[in-house]
């Protein structure tokens, strides 16, 4: 997908001077860790990073080698097993004969519009009711773009299916999901890129309730220990740690291993693992006004340090929503927030950090809005293909 160099040009012109100056000071760190030879790590969320092509560019900065691990949600994990972003019909269930009682809010059902081939290898797997996609095709609804499975018949459910086996598989091969899930998705998909070039992409333990019976598999693939563990020693190597629209973040820099604002300590007095988020770069990207309160807070008079260490309540202390996240962020010396659309920076930091490192990307992505970014969403739609079962046991074979 060709890059628009004047579309970017002209997100750059628009933003405030402070949120500029600030994915400039981001992309530099990042340049700066790379050049030193170490890590970024990125902390996603769920679905404004699909939507906005987040999650496809950050899978195109980890094939480039510039993302070195990535965390994210079930949900995503879920859309990235069906392709991303997929194309449905919605609409009405009841004409439908579907059952009221297990239609949504609006009693709206979709249909996922495949192409035969993929059509295909889901029916391999699991009977397709054909009459029931003939009565959807002709009846009255619209063709929307969306993240991929979820409710749309029949990818939804195959997916839902097909979780079950991946379990077991991750079970046998001593693996969590997501890499077993990975060796079948599309490589331009998080999952995907990460399996293949053996790079962590992890749900984190906050994130696990989403995508129906994909996020509980992903739960039981790995115990809560390993996966917190496996998430600690991601971020110990990374000197940079990006956070992008993404809540419940206490793991990150309040976790059960870390050391300068979490709870490592008696870790380590044990002499287990332990590491600190000390001397590191913690960049958030989110739209919450509070955040920047909440670091000005802290800039100007230790307002957060100071409440907790005479143990008082910062939600009433400073009279402004308080996240939990914002606690540890917020005392971290090395902290920058970005009160920003994620569609509006992503694209700028990889732009600004390619550049300087002298790498050719072949996707960016762009707000969703935008003439360049709907280009994107349907890009994503005709080329990010479903993961593939077939794929993926070839490969565990390969491997194994």
């Amino acid at each position: 997908m060709p890059i628009d160099s004047a579309a970017l040009d002209t997100l750059e012109a628009d933003l405030d001077h402070v949120v500029r100056e600030r994915i400039h000071r981001t992309a530099d760190l990042i340049v700066a860790a790379k050049e030193r030879g170490r890590n970024v790590a990125v902390i996603t969320g769920s679905g404004p990073n699909i939507h906005e092509g987040v999650t496809t560019l950050l899978a195109e900065l980890m094939r480039v080698g510039i993302v070195d691990g990535i965390t994210t949600s079930s949900a995503v994990i879920a859309h990235e097993m069906g392709g991303t972003l997929d194309r449905v019909k919605r609409c009405a269930g009841e004409p439908l004969d579907i059952d009221p009682a297990w239609l949504p809010r609006g009693g709206d059902f979709e249909l996922t519009e495949l192409d035969p081939a993929a059509l295909a290898e889901i029916e391999m797997q699991m009977p397709i009711d054909h009459a029931l996609i003939e009565r959807i095709k002709s009846a009255p609804g619209k063709s929307i773009i969306k993240a991929a499975g979820n409710l749309g018949y029949p990818m939804g459910l195959w997916l839902e299916k097909f979780a079950i086996e991946i379990l077991a598989l991750a079970h046998v091969h001593k693996k969590s999901f997501e890499e077993i899930a990975g060796l079948g998705a599309d490589a331009r998909t998080m999952i995907g890129i990460g399996a293949r070039a053996r790079k962590p992409v992890m749900v984190t333990i906050p994130q696990l309730v989403g995508g129906g019976m994909i996020g509980l598999c992903i739960g039981d693939s790995i115990s809560l220990v390993e996966r917190a563990t496996r998430l600690a020693h991601m971020l110990d190597a990374a000197d940079v740690i990006i956070e992008s629209g993404v809540a419940l973040t206490q793991e990150i820099h309040d976790g059960p291993f870390e050391l300068y604002t979490g709870h490592g300590i008696w870790s380590a007095w044990q002499d287990h693992f332990a590491y600190t988020l000390e001397g590191k770069s913690l960049i958030r990207i989110d739209l919450d006004p509070a955040l920047e309160q909440v670091c000005a807070i802290e800039r100007e008079a230790g307002g957060v340090q100071e409440a907790i260490t005479d143990g008082l309540p910062k939600t009433k202390l400073f009279k402004v929503p308080f996240r939990m996240e914002m606690s540890g962020f917020a005392r971290h010396e090395g902290s920058i927030p970005i009160i920003e659309d994620i569609g509006v920076v992503w694209p700028l930091i990889a732009r600004r950090v390619a550049y300087k490192l002298g790498i050719e990307l072949d996707f960016m992505s762009y707000p969703q809005q935008t003439r360049p970014g709907m280009a994107m969403r349907e890009w994503i739609v005709s080329e990010v293909r479903p993961m593939s079962r077939s794929r993926m046991l070839k490969a565990l074979h390969e491997r194994d």
